[in-house]
Parts: structure tokens; C-alpha cells; sequence
């Protein structure tokens, strides 16, 4: 086929040059620039949090967050076998040791109800990822934190725009992180933020992301740190779409709803959840399942659409199956069959804002013909 879909894009216009412009022009380029403390303040505003601190990707904010938090050896942390490395290796690497739940089969996000029951003396935190598009119920998050003296870490990469029961992903917990990769609905190219309400865990942060120079001594270091600042002219680049964010989530929404229409009737598929009782889906990615009916896992309907002109992406290899993780003796005995049954049969389709609706009717035509 000479007509490739494209997977995830982004939609830029005049106001991201106007600021890349406005960057180049004042000569600042670096992180010290304008553009990163006015994004870091009016992203906090958006989110409802008094605090935000730009970072150069959306794992350096993770990185940042579990060190920050001061995690390491004999620690554990509860966190989700669904989801990306990003959220793990940084668990890994203090020291501590991760702990898996399941996921939920409807939405997709991590099982609470398994939760409760993997909390030891030795917990020092949960990592609570939303995925693909709803969010996880965080009121039930927090109340459980705080029962059992834990620290939250939200992981709202994916959540740009989105409310949990009214309030904003990324309001909630000790820290929330966000990603800017170029398929989110913000996007920078590469870069991410921390956000809390925290204004001491905040200058940690700071201090973390610039290779902790000391004020007065800079180059005498009492802790490391990393080199993870965001550039002014990303900052610039991110400005211009938090401008656009409402846009955006009603541009994804019917995107999302629009596959919906098309599809719902195919069998053999399971889509998205529109709704819960507390949030309503925003399609950061489009994602389907296949039942077993249809005689197909993910690899070989992504084989069938690229044949067909379709570029699709396989759902998250689950944490308990990463060689680099059983390579060093973790979760060899551990099952967990809703994760597995996602990573085998889940792939999500062209999601990217540029889509036309003419897009995604090729698309669900092509879906159609592809489970034929």
C-alpha cells in the first residue's frame, strides 16, 4: 500500500514558531531561559499545584521523583506489572525492590484491590501510572496511602488535560510526573515536569536535575544529582501547546469516540472504556484487544495492518516478563494473566492529532478486513 498511516503525530501551527522565534531572537536558548519558568508556572496553575520543575523527558522526572522520595535499599515499591521500564528503573537502580500488581481488565490501569494486600513494613511507596487514557480512581490511592503511611508517586505522562472525580490528573500525592514526548498531548519533542505542592521537595528537585551545584560552592557536591534541565526553547515549544491543551482533549476525545462508532460492532475486539464513574476517557492512544475468537494475537494483526497501510504499536511488555529484570532473579515464579493477556493481544492504531476523520475511517475499514 502506498498510503502509510502514520501511528502518533503531533499538531503544531503558528504559535509554536511565534515562540521558537521569539526564543531564537532573545538569545536564550539554554535552561536558564524565560520560556522554562513561565511553562513550570502556568503547568502548575493548570494542574492545581503550587510547584513544577521542567526536566529534559518524562523519565528523568521519574528518576528524579523515586530519589527524591529517598528510596534505596530495603525499601519497597508497589507499582503496576503494566506498564512502561521507565517507571521500574529507577526503583531498580536506588536499590529497593519493585513489587507488582495486576491490571484491571476494563480500564487497562493497575487492579487496587490487589494492592492492599502486597504492603509490607517495608513499603515506602506506590507508582501509580495512569494508562492510555483513564485515569487510576486516585482518591482510592491516596486514602490507602495515607492509612498506611505511604508516599505517592503519580505517574500522569500520558494524563495531559485529564480529571480524576473533578480534580486534575497530576494533583494528586506527594509527586506527579508528566512526559512531553512528541506523542503526548503536549508535547516539547523530549521533556517532562515534576510537579508537587511540596516547596522543599521542590528545590530537591531543582537541585537533582542540575547535577546538585550548591548555591555558594558550586562545584563542592554534598549529593549527586543528573544533568536532566529542560532547554528555554522546548520550554517555548511546551508553552504554545499548554495554550492549546483544551483543544487538544477534545480533538483526542473525538477521535476516540469516532473509532468507537466505527468499531464497536467488529467481533472479536475489545475497545477502550469510554467512561468510568469518575473520569471520562481522553484516547492519549487508541488501543484494541483481540479475543482469542479471532485466531490472532497483537504481532500478527500488526503484520496484517502494515500490509494493509496501517502503522499500529504493540501495548507494554509487562514488567515480570523483562529479561533485564528476571536476568537478576525478580518475578521468575510470578504470574500475572490480565498484564500477559494485554502485552499478547493488545496493539493501539493511529492516534496522532494530525488524523483526519477520512484517516480513521481508512483504518477501521481496515481493521474490519483485516479480522475477515
Amino acid at each position: 500500500m502506498n498510503d502509510f498511516i502514520p501511528v502518533n503525530e503531533p499538531l503544531l501551527d503558528g504559535s509554536e514558531k511565534r515562540y521558537l522565534l521569539q526564543c531564537i531572537e532573545s538569545g536564550w536558548i539554554s535552561s536558564d531561559g524565560p520560556f522554562v519558568r513561565e511553562f513550570e508556572q502556568r503547568f502548575a496553575a493548570r494542574v492545581g499545584r503550587r510547584h513544577a520543575v521542567a526536566v529534559a523527558n518524562g523519565t528523568a522526572a521519574l528518576d528524579i521523583a523515586v530519589d527524591a522520595l529517598g528510596v534505596g535499599p530495603g525499601d519497597e515499591v508497589i507499582l503496576p506489572t503494566f506498564t512502561i521500564i521507565s517507571c521500574i528503573t529507577q526503583i531498580v537502580r536506588s536499590g529497593a525492590t519493585p513489587v507488582l500488581v495486576d491490571s484491571d481488565p476494563e480500564t487497562w490501569n493497575m487492579d487496587l484491590e490487589a494492592i492492599e494486600s502486597r504492603i509490607t513494613s517495608n513499603t515506602k511507596a506506590l507508582l501509580v501510572p495512569h494508562i492510555f487514557g483513564l485515569p487510576v480512581d486516585m482518591r482510592r490511592i491516596t486514602d490507602l496511602a495515607r492509612r498506611h503511611g505511604l508516599r505517592v508517586i503519580e505517574d500522569a505522562a500520558e494524563m495531559h488535560g485529564q480529571t480524576c472525580g473533578g480534580a486534575p490528573c497530576g494533583s494528586f500525592g506527594d509527586v506527579s510526573v508528566f512526559s512531553f514526548y512528541a506523542n503526548k498531548h503536549i508535547t516539547t519533542g523530549e521533556g517532562g515536569m515534576l510537579v508537587t505542592d511540596d516547596a522543599e521537595l521542590a528545590e530537591v528537585f531543582r537541585s537533582l536535575r542540575n547535577l546538585c551545584f550548591q548555591p555558594q560552592r558550586r562545584f563542592v557536591h554534598e549529593r549527586l544529582g543528573w544533568n536532566y534541565r529542560m532547554t528555554n526553547m522546548q520550554a517555548a515549544l511546551g508553552l504554545a501547546q499548554l495554550e492549546r491543551l483544551d483543544e487538544f482533549v477534545a480533538r483526542k476525545r473525538r477521535m476516540g469516540q469516532l473509532y468507537t462508532e466505527l468499531l464497536r460492532d467488529v467481533p472479536g475486539l475489545q475497545l477502550p472504556l469510554a467512561a468510568t464513574a469518575f473520569a471520562d476517557n481522553i484516547y492519549w492512544v487508541y488501543g484494541i484487544v483481540l479475543d482469542e475468537s479471532t485466531g490472532l494475537d497483537a504481532s500478527a494483526m500488526m503484520a496484517r495492518l502494515q500490509a494493509a497501510g496501517v502503522g499500529t504499536r504493540p501495548f507494554f511488555y509487562p514488567m515480570h516478563l523483562q529479561p533485564v529484570l528476571r536476568g537478576r532473579g525478580w518475578f521468575r515464579s510470578e504470574r500475572y494473566p490480565v498484564a500477559e493477556r494485554l502485552a499478547l493481544r493488545g496493539l493501539y492504531v493511529p492516534s496522532g492529532m494530525a488524523l483526519s476523520e477520512q484517516q480513521i475511517e481508512r483504518v477501521a475499514a481496515r481493521i474490519r478486513e483485516c479480522l475477515r
